[in-house]
């Protein structure tokens, strides 16, 4: 997958039909989710459409997460807040403002309420779980 900063670059030139095409496609991209890891435990609460994100710990100390989404556009969103924390150790995690990594798409004013009103719950699961794993 691209970084942030690339998608940010490209994001900023296109027109609202193309970010939601690049926010597909961004969805697209994710890697599979196998159905199995689909469960009650890793569904995100509070969002419009059913997201799910499932950790796992990398020998190396990062954190990797699988994530789906039965809507093309929330997956795109998780797939970008994903981004800002792929494969790092939780206490980057931690420390990571992902609001603010996410400040420049402005997908408030991008996307209908209903889109955007689980993105704090996306990343609220994703700290609490870093925060879990940077504690033993």
């Amino acid at each position: 997958m691209q970084s942030l900063a690339d998608i940010e670059t490209e994001y900023s030139f296109l027109e609202a039909d193309d970010r939601y095409r690049l926010l597909i496609d961004l969805g697209r991209e994710l890697e599979p989710m196998p159905d199995p890891l689909k469960t009650d435990a890793t569904l995100v609460r509070g969002c419009s459409a059913s997201v799910w994100v499932y950790p796992m710990a990398r020998d190396d100390g990062t954190l990797h997460f699988l994530a789906d989404s039965n809507a093309a556009i929330t997956k795109g969103i998780i797939a970008l807040v994903l981004l800002a924390v792929q494969d790092q150790p939780a206490s980057a995690i931690l420390a990571t403002d992902i609001p603010q990594q996410l400040a420049p798409f402005d997908l408030s004013k991008q996307l209908s309420s209903n889109r955007t009103q689980g993105i704090p719950n996306m990343i609220a699961l994703i700290r609490e779980t870093a925060a879990r794993y940077a504690t033993g």
